[in-house]
């Protein structure tokens, strides 16, 4: 069985940083792209950031230069850390493992707010 779980999450004021976590389960990691997505209230999933089995990156670019995506393969575990945070920023952010079929985690509530 398939898990993915996330933490990290939580309230942070504009301009601070937020270190999400993303544990995996019952995959063969480190052969999987991992991706983080995160979706504000009324509008759709979006990627925020993703990385290949190989260490290849890819990011929003609303993201770009703030959140940076990393993964530990002994670890089974996928990072985001994301500075200068802003109220935009506000979202559940998921982590998402895909190879063939993509597996989803359950979220985890950002909210950037003063």
């Amino acid at each position: 069985q398939v898990q993915l779980v996330e933490s990290g999450g939580g309230l942070v004021q504009p301009g601070g940083s937020l270190r999400l976590s993303c544990t995996a389960s019952g995959i063969i990691f480190s052969s999987y792209i991992m991706g983080w997505y995160r979706q504000a209230p009324g509008k759709q999933r979006e990627l925020v950031a993703s990385m290949s089995s190989g260490g290849n990156t890819n990011s929003a670019d609303s993201v770009k230069g703030r959140f940076t995506i990393s993964r530990d393969n002994a670890k089974n575990t996928v990072y985001l850390q994301m500075n200068s945070l802003k109220p935009e920023d506000t979202a559940i952010y998921y982590c998402n493992a895909f190879r063939v079929v993509p597996f989803w985690g359950k979220g985890t509530l950002v909210t950037v707010s003063s």
